[in-house]
C-alpha cells in the first residue's frame, strides 16, 4: 500500500495593474452585509481655463508664396546635384568615382552595379 500525500497549494497572485474592487461587482458579504450607498448627485463642474484668443491674421497668401519659393530653391539644388558627372555620365555606372578600366583577363565583378570592369 502506497501513501502519497496529495497536498496542493494554489495561491492567487495579484497583478500590479489590476484592482479587485473594480473587476468584481459589489455584492453583499459577511464583512459588508449591504452594498455601500451611492449618491447620484451631479458632479461639480470643473473650472475651464480660458484660452487666450490670438488675433486673426490673413497671411495665408504670404505663407503660400514662401513655401513655393522654398520648393523652387530645393528643385534648383537637386538639379545642380544631378548635373554632377556621378549622375549624368554613363561611365560612372552609379559609382561615385568612375571604375577602373582593366584588361579583359583582370576584370573583376562589381558588387555595386553588377558589371565586370
Amino acid at each position: 500500500m502506497f501513501l502519497v500525500p496529495a497536498f496542493c497549494a494554489f495561491a492567487q497572485s495579484k497583478k500590479s495593474g489590476q484592482k479587485t474592487e473594480a473587476t468584481q461587482p459589489e455584492v453583499p458579504t459577511s464583512l459588508q452585509p449591504y452594498a455601500p450607498r451611492k449618491d447620484y448627485s451631479p458632479e461639480s463642474e470643473k473650472k475651464q481655463k480660458r484660452v487666450k484668443e490670438q488675433p486673426i491674421t490673413y497671411n495665408a497668401r504670404e505663407r503660400f508664396y514662401e513655401r513655393m519659393e522654398e520648393v523652387a530653391r530645393q528643385r534648383r539644388k537637386n538639379e545642380k546635384l544631378m548635373a554632377k558627372p556621378q549622375y549624368s555620365d554613363p561611365m560612372y555606372f552609379g559609382h561615385k568615382r568612375p571604375p577602373k578600366k582593366r584588361p579583359p583577363e583582370k576584370m573583376k565583378y562589381c558588387k555595386v552595379c553588377g558589371i565586370r570592369h
